[in-house]
This record gives structure tokens, sequence and C-alpha cells, in this order.
């Protein structure tokens, strides 16, 4: 019998090719017997199966670049950007516990159930739904949320284009104030101390505002401003970045992976050091970590904790079902799903430390509280906050600068080629004739061209609703029936099984619990919570209108709609069979839903039918040989 270490060794020993990672489960099972009544070996059976495994689709070149983009995509914007900001609006500390509770039994267990369903079928959001076609619409809908979200993350990407190219001036833009400016205006790099400083602003705040965004103050109320043209070109050059990336597929994107999910580490940890070094950075911190326990009552809260798991994990788009569906089948994504929740959490954290260490330091130079820093919300804590303490860098802030928004556009561009990955994938899966380059190129001009809302003197208003109405309701809802078909419709135990086969894992009460009661019931309840607490939309001080929520529901209705609209296809296409039977034909599993490779399909069949040894243990069975059973 082996030893328990030399178990736990087997499954590391892939990083240098010394061990198989597809299963850590004993030798006999997979194996077949032969009419003297030998086993074939398992393991020689499979390395067979995985070189015609998946023939004619992408593969990623090694697991660690597997692994890279899957970080990449996971810890972007959201991280740097969104999380601070969303704890920073719910009470600092307090918004740890519900997000890390919310993170261990939802966030990651929908992850790892999104990578099993990916891999197993090895296909993308759309066609991984042979698992239960009446819920064909649901990757639909994943698609049309996805689309909605790259189009504005993009020209977030040209916003750190920007101030790229602006910190190559001889004195960082934002750093004084210039003719752009109004008479509230007070230097970055200004030490006086403002008391009842409500009615002054920063020069990068408003650097960011009046020269950058070109932001007007009544919204949308009269109609839309033609695009910037600086940000125009900004915007151009990311979707040409990210052309190149997607052009090739896993091949290009998985090799980009190495510098996009590394890199930003290090300029992270420059502005970490350097904003606890500023005064009031601790205050700042504290304010980050010090729990305000009443607000763990509010339910707002928790929805912000599922909404911030969603947008930065990326569950719930497609994207993660896409890049595992490029695995080899026996591919350990229990493995991956751990370290990647793992490093998202780890980069939130760090991120926001090193953003309230800076607001600490501004609410000590301007003697107010740290809740009172910062009166506006989303982009500006990345584009004010951050420019501000690079331009208090008394050695090359420009250095500094340009590493730290060459950082953003790299977080920017493993997100963004994932999201738009997975629209891809989607339409080459449907029409698997059609030239994925040309694909590739029609998808990116097009959300050059929607982008280009998002770069007029409205385009933070237009982000703000389609992140609210396209990035949160809907990926909300589509999460509930997505878990709802696999664990309830298709059933638990059939999904476990399937992930018994492909893993050779046994699956364990954690995540049953987690996937069948915990993540349904409890996004309904707060989906039902935040739908009759409902308050207008607003960006700072402006309210959207009716004609702008109208068109947010809209999009919303068009997305969720997927899901009956195509099920009353299914039945359309099932016309000749007895309506009843047509119904059930689409909650069953259908002939697709079984490995891509024929090889692993009868294997599959085999497994079902109960002719293969089964697996013994929970979560992390045992090697033990038949001699050893006995």
């Amino acid at each position: 019998m082996k030893a328990p270490l030399g178990n736990i060794a087997s499954k590391f020993m892939f990083w240098k090719g010394g061990a198989d990672i597809s299963s850590p489960c004993s030798s006999n099972y997979g194996s077949t017997k032969d009419k003297s009544g030998f086993h074939e070996s398992a393991s020689t059976a499979r390395l067979d199966v995985e070189k015609s495994a998946t023939a004619g689709r992408e593969q990623w070149g090694s697991p660690v670049e597997f692994l890279l983009s899957c970080v990449a995509m996971s810890v972007g914007l959201g991280n740097i950007w969104r999380f601070p900001f969303v704890a920073y609006e719910n009470g600092g500390g307090a918004f740890l516990i519900p997000y890390i509770l919310v993170l261990m039994f939802i966030g990651k267990p929908l992850y790892y159930m999104e990578l099993c369903l990916g891999q197993f079928a090895s296909a993308g959001a759309v066609k991984i739904w042979a698992i239960s076609p009446a819920f064909k619409g649901v990757g639909y809908g994943q698609m049309i949320a996805t689309w909605a979200v790259v189009t504005y993350y993009v020209s977030l990407m040209a916003l750190t284009v920007f101030y790229f190219f602006s910190s190559f001036s001889t004195v960082l833009p934002w750093a004084q104030c210039g003719n752009w400016s109004t008479e509230f205006c007070v230097d970055t790099m200004s030490n006086v101390s403002l008391a009842n400083g409500s009615d002054y602003k920063t020069s990068s705040d408003e650097f960011f505002n009046r020269e950058v965004l070109k932001i007007v103050p009544y919204g949308l109320d009269h109609g839309i401003d033609i695009p910037e043209w600086r940000l125009t070109l900004c915007l151009l050059f990311s979707w040409m970045v990210l052309f190149i990336v997607l052009v090739k597929g896993v091949a290009s994107s998985g090799k980009v992976a190495y510098f996009t999910a590394l890199f930003p580490y290090v300029v992270l940890i420059i502005l970490l050091i350097r904003g606890l070094t500023l005064p009031g950075a601790y205050d700042g911190v504290m304010f980050f970590i010090r729990p305000d326990w009443p607000k763990l009552l509010q339910l707002d809260v928790w929805y912000a904790a599922v909404s911030q798991s969603f947008f930065s994990l990326s569950v719930g788009f497609g994207s993660i079902t896409m890049f595992a569906s490029y695995n080899d089948f026996r591919h350990n994504v229990y493995r991956d799903a751990t370290i990647i929740s793992f490093t998202d959490t780890f980069t939130s954290l760090l991120a926001g430390v090193t953003i309230f260490a800076i607001l600490g330091h501004l609410a000590h130079q301007f003697d107010m509280d740290v809740k009172d820093v910062i009166k506006e919300g989303g982009t500006s804590l990345a584009f004010i906050s951050y420019p501000d303490v690079l331009a208090r860098f008394t050695f090359a802030p420009q250095f500094f600068a340009v590493m730290f928004f060459l950082m953003l556009f790299t977080l920017g561009v493993g997100s963004a080629s994932a999201l738009t990955g997975c629209i891809i994938t989607i339409v080459c899966d449907q029409f698997p004739s059609w030239n994925k380059k040309l694909v590739t190129f029609v998808v990116c001009v097009a959300g050059f061209m929607l982008g280009l809302f998002y770069v007029t003197p409205q385009g933070q208003y237009i982000l703000t609703l389609i992140d609210y109405y396209g990035g949160g309701f809907i990926i909300f809802i589509l999460a509930v029936l997505e878990v709802i078909a696999v664990q309830w419709v298709y059933g638990i135990k059939n999904f476990c099984r399937d992930i018994e086969f492909m893993l050779g894992r046994k699956t364990g009460w954690y995540w049953k619990m987690c996937w069948a009661f915990i993540i349904p019931v409890g996004l309904m309840v707060i989906l039902i919570y935040i739908i009759s607490k409902s308050k207008p939309l607003t960006h700072g001080s402006y309210v959207f209108g009716p004609g702008a929520n109208a068109f947010g529901i809209v999009l919303t209705i068009f997305a969720i709609g997927m899901v009956p609209a195509f099920f009353f296809v299914g039945l359309y296409k099932n016309k000749k069979l007895p309506f009843l039977d047509s119904v059930c034909l689409l909650f069953r599993a259908s002939e697709d839903w079984a490995p891509m490779d024929p090889d692993l399909k009868k294997e599959y069949a085999a497994f079902k039918a109960g002719d293969l040894t089964p697996l013994e243990g929970i979560d992390n069975p045992t090697n033990i040989t038949d001699d050893e059973r006995h």
C-alpha cells in the first residue's frame, strides 16, 4: 500500500512532468479485462486515448498555460478597481466577512462546476447544454451578458492606455492643476491640510473627470455627444491588442498569460510598500480591516459580495467553461479551482490594503474621515487615488506611473481576452465551418464600434447602466438557472458520477451541499430581496431617468428571455413527438453529453453501466491495488 505522503507528492510532480496529473485514483480505475482476465493498464490506455482526444479542437500548450490564463482572467481590473470600491461602499472591513464566505460557499464551488462542465464536454457555454437541452438559452444569455460587459471593460483598458502615454510627460499631468481645472483644484503635491475640504478636489480628480472623461453633469438627459478622439484611438489600440492575442486561439493567448498573470504583482507590491510609508496610511488600512458588525445584517452587503465574487472570478459568464474546454479530458481542474480562487482572493486583499493606505493618506492631507475622501465611485478610485500616490513618488514618478498603467492594461488583457474568447468559441462551436480568424476579426470590430459609446462625455453613465443591468442582474439570474439545471434537473448524483469518471475523484459533501442547496437557495433569497428593495439607479448625484432604466430592463429581459425562447425552439424541433414526450426529452441529457473522443465515449458508457471498478474514498481516494484489496 502506498504511503500517504507518496500519494500527495505524486499529485504535484506534474510541474516537472514526472507524474500523471489526470487522476489520483487506483490503477484499476478505468481498466478493461480481456478474455484472459488480465487487466489492461489504465494509464497506458489513457495515454493512447489522449492522443486522439478532442481531435480537431485546440489544446493548451501545457497545464501551466491553462492555470496562468485562468489566473489572468480572474485577477483583473475587478480586483484593482472594483473590489476596493465595493468594500469602500459597504463599510470597509465589514465587507471582507461576507466576501470570503461567499467565495467559499458560492464562488469557488461555481468555478469548479463550470471547469468540470467545459472540460467534460470539450465545448463552450452553449454546447455544454447537451446536459439539459431545455436550458440551452442559458448559454446564449451568458453570451449577451458577456458581450455587454466586455464592451465597457475594454473602454476601461482604453483609459489605462491614455494614462500610460500621459505618464511620459516631464511632469505627470495630473500632479498639478492645469487649464482644465477649477478654482477648487489642489495640486497633488500640496502639503496643505484643508479643514472642511469637501468643496476641494485634488488635481488628479479634476484631471480624470474634466480633462480625460470630459464628463457632463446632466448625464443622459440631452442625448449622447460624439466620442472623445484621444480615447477613441486608445480604444482602437486596445481592441487591436486583443485581436493579436486571440487570433491564434489558446496557442497565442496561453503564451501571453505568462506575462499578464505574473507582471502585475511586481508593480502592485511596489505600490503597496510606497502606500504604507505615507502619513495616515495606518488609518486607511484599519478602516479597511475593521468590521462594522451591523453591516452584516444588511442583505445589500451580501448582494455586493456575491456580485463582486461573480465579477472577479468571472463566474457565470461562460469564459471559465470556454477555457476548460481546451483542456485534456483528465486534467486536474480540482486543484486548479483551489489555486485560482485563493490567488484571486489574495490579490483582492492586496489591492484593498494598497488603495486604503492611499485613501488614509488623502484623508490625513484633507483632515477628513476615510469614508469621506472619495465622493464618486466606480473608475474614479483607480484613476484618481492610484495616480495620486504615483505623483508623490520622489524618485522617477514617471517610471512608476508607466509601470502601473502597463500593469492595469495587462490585467485588462487577461480578463478581456477570456470574455471575448468566450463569444468567439460559442460562434465557432455553432458554426464549425466558419474561419475562426475571420470570426475573431468581426467580433473585435463590433466590440470597438459598441465601445465608442463609452468614450463619449456620457460614457461613464452608460457604463454604470450596462454594468448594473448587463453585468449584474443577468449573470445573477442565469447562475441560479445554471446550478438548478445541472444539480437538480440533470441530477447531482449524475454530475458527481461524471466528475468521478473524468478526474478519478469522489465528490465530498462540501461540494454537494453548496451545489444542491447553498448556492441556488442563497442566490434566490438575495435576488428577491434586492428586487423588492431596489432604488433608482444613480451615478454620483445623477439619477437615471425612465428611458435609461427601460433600456436596461429590456436588455435584462432579452438575455433572460433566451431561456424560454430556446426551450420553445426545442419543442418545435421535436414537434413530431407527443407534447409531454418532447418536454421530457428536453429535460433529459442528450447523447452529445459525453466526452468528445469516441474511445472515451465508450469508456464513459461502460462506466455508467457499472462495468468499471468504482472509486473509493471521498475527494482524495487512496491508491489500493487488487492484491492489497484482498
